[in-house]
């Protein structure tokens, strides 16, 4: 097999590695398999068409969120939506490859996207390195069941289906209780105006309950990572897959170039 050669971009691309690594000296085949990793995978993100980096985690069921949102991004002309976990992986049992292959991918692609649904695993760390420069500005997050909610908080839907699922899944209450909790809740949230539907409300509840899942939890890290982007206007909360879906189409169209990149 022929060795791969340096890309054009290689001087960039090996200061991105480097920092990745910590300064490490790179051993000759790591730099190989370093080349043929740039070679397969890079020039998807310098083609024409816009790339979309779909971050979260991989495990059943939550692969089935990231899948629908590829699915959903895929439909429209120019978009080059992938999941890392797709791609050609760096055979090298030295090297930390996940930060390096991360630290490449995140830098070349226009848009950065972030499904989350719990606290723990592998999108932990992936939120803690978005959220910051250089890969801030391009970054959008998708968290499930979240809301901005304070103590005299309760202005969206959202927040009313948030604490409706608190409610429902709350271990200390009986199934009258949670009734009552829920539909003085709705009745509440009416009261101020809101467009809140019991009926739907309790789909939601209902759903969720078929499905075995209880509602997303996110430390106090999180939350307040995922406010920083709904200030920049860039957070889509979801309860449902079909909301999800929808929700995609609040990033940026793969007509227009990202901002980021006239920036300074």
């Amino acid at each position: 097999m022929t060795d791969p050669s340096p890309p054009p971009e290689a001087g960039d691309i090996m200061t991105l590695v480097h920092e990745a690594v910590g300064g490490i000296e790179l051993e000759p085949g790591e730099k190989r398999e370093i080349w043929r990793f740039t070679q397969r995978e890079l020039p998807y993100l310098w083609s024409q068409r816009t790339s979309y980096f779909i971050l979260g985690s991989y495990r059943d069921p939550y692969i089935r969120r990231l899948r629908a949102v590829q699915n959903e991004l895929t439909k429209q002309l120019g978009a080059y939506p992938f999941i890392m976990g797709d791609l050609l992986e760096l055979p090298t049992d030295r090297l930390n490859t996940f930060d390096i292959m991360f630290s490449l991918l995140a830098t070349y692609s226009d848009y950065i996207v972030g499904v989350l649904e719990k606290e723990s695993g592998g999108e932990a760390p992936e939120l803690g390195e978005i959220d910051d420069p250089p890969y801030f500005a391009k970054s959008y997050v998708f968290p499930r069941d979240y809301a901005w909610v304070t103590d005299a908080n309760l202005d969206s839907k959202q927040h009313v289906i948030q604490a409706a699922l608190e409610i429902a899944f709350a271990d200390d209450l009986s199934a009258d209780e949670v009734q009552s909790k829920v539909d003085s809740l709705v009745d509440r949230a009416q009261e101020i105006g809101l467009d809140c539907d019991e009926q739907e409300v309790w789909g939601v509840i209902d759903d969720r309950a078929d499905e075995g899942e209880e509602p997303a939890t996110y430390s106090w890290v999180h939350l307040n990572k995922f406010r920083k982007f709904e200030l920049h206007e860039r957070c889509f909360s979801w309860t449902t897959e079909n909301e999800l879906r929808t929700l995609v189409d609040e990033l940026p169209s793969p007509t227009p170039r990202p901002e980021w990149e006239s920036r300074g």
